[in-house]
Order: C-alpha cells, then sequence, then structure tokens
C-alpha cells in the first residue's frame, strides 16, 4: 500500500527523451492515442509510466527540482553515469554513499528532469 505504482516524465521534444531514457534503461515507448494530447506508455519491466508532451514552458536551469523524483535501480552506478552523460544527461549530484544500502547520485536530461540512479551495495560507506 501507498507504493509507486506509476510515474510521468514530461518532455518538450518527446523524440529526444524516448531515445535517451530508451539507450541508457533499455524502456520500451509505446505512443497512445487515447488522449488529446503527445503521449507514450513506458514499459520497464517492473514500474510503468508514460511520457508527455510538456504543456507548458521547460522549467529555467538552476530554478531546482519542479517534479516528484524517481530513482532508478541499476547494476552498476558508474557505467550508467557515463552512459547518461555520453547520451546528453548531466550530472546533477555526484555519487554519494547511503552507509549499508547503495551508491545514489541524481542526474539531469536534456530537458532539464531531474532524475536518480541507485546501485544496491550493503558495503556502500
Amino acid at each position: 500500500m501507498n507504493s509507486l505504482g506509476y510515474f510521468e516524465i514530461q518532455s518538450s521534444q518527446p523524440e529526444r527523451e524516448i531515445q535517451f531514457y530508451s539507450k541508457i534503461f533499455g524502456w520500451k515507448f509505446i505512443k497512445e492515442n487515447f488522449v488529446q494530447i503527445e503521449y507514450y506508455r513506458i514499459e520497464t519491466g517492473n514500474i510503468n509510466g508514460g511520457l508527455l508532451k510538456r504543456p507548458a514552458k521547460v522549467p529555467p536551469a538552476e530554478s531546482g527540482t519542479n517534479a516528484f523524483v524517481c530513482s532508478i535501480e541499476v547494476p552498476n552506478f558508474d557505467e550508467t553515469g557515463k552512459l547518461i552523460e555520453d547520451n546528453g544527461g548531466f550530472i546533477a549530484l555526484p555519487k554519494f554513499a547511503i552507509p549499508g544500502r547503495c551508491w545514489q547520485g541524481y542526474f539531469i536530461d536534456q530537458d532539464n528532469n531531474t532524475f536518480g540512479i541507485f546501485e544496491v551495495d550493503k558495503n556502500a560507506k
């Protein structure tokens, strides 16, 4: 109960974000036609989500987070972080340890959306 059941990403250029998240996490994007906006269902292999054409202006850089930030579990933080940067994303908050649990960090995609990644590691300190 009260667990995250769905997430959404807003984008001013959906095709760009579809390529970005597909390359990094292997997510599948399926265009939906049941709504009057440009909308894609996201299949992740576990929690599902959606990507929609941003209905307002992109928030200015350095304005802070303006959305509900989700973190994605990855098998290797460093490899995924490099993949993110190689595909146009950049670091918002560098890798840090949550002692005894994981390595965590935050990134920003090309549309100024913040998201996190984490690698489970009970030896993190």
